[in-house]
């Protein structure tokens, strides 16, 4: 079983206590990558509802999560494709009465 750390991180200015299993600087580069996605929405107007630029920014995040995954499945069908195509032409190569 692995290890469980307590680990403080930081987003749009509030400190949060999380334990995770997960490595402490992992964590920190989840915590720093939504709290600069949040920033990004926020833009130059400060006093904006913390909650409400989190919530954005967990869309942003989570469209960005469909759209690579959407990318990787469609990658992975070509690749696959391909293999076949391949392998179809490696078919028709070799001669007649080999394995």
């Amino acid at each position: 079983m692995t290890e469980s750390h307590r680990i403080e991180i930081e987003i749009l200015g509030q400190r949060y206590a999380i334990r995770s299993e997960a490595s402490p600087d992992y964590v920190r580069e989840l915590a720093a990558y939504v709290d600069a996605r949040a920033k990004e929405i926020r833009g130059d107007s400060p006093g904006q509802d913390p909650v409400k630029l989190l919530a954005l920014a967990a869309l942003y995040i989570a469209d960005e999560l469909f759209r690579l995954r959407d990318e990787s499945a469609r990658s992975e069908g070509e690749a696959s494709a391909r293999v076949g195509a391949l392998l179809q032409l490696l078919d028709t190569m070799v001669p007649p009465g080999r394995p």
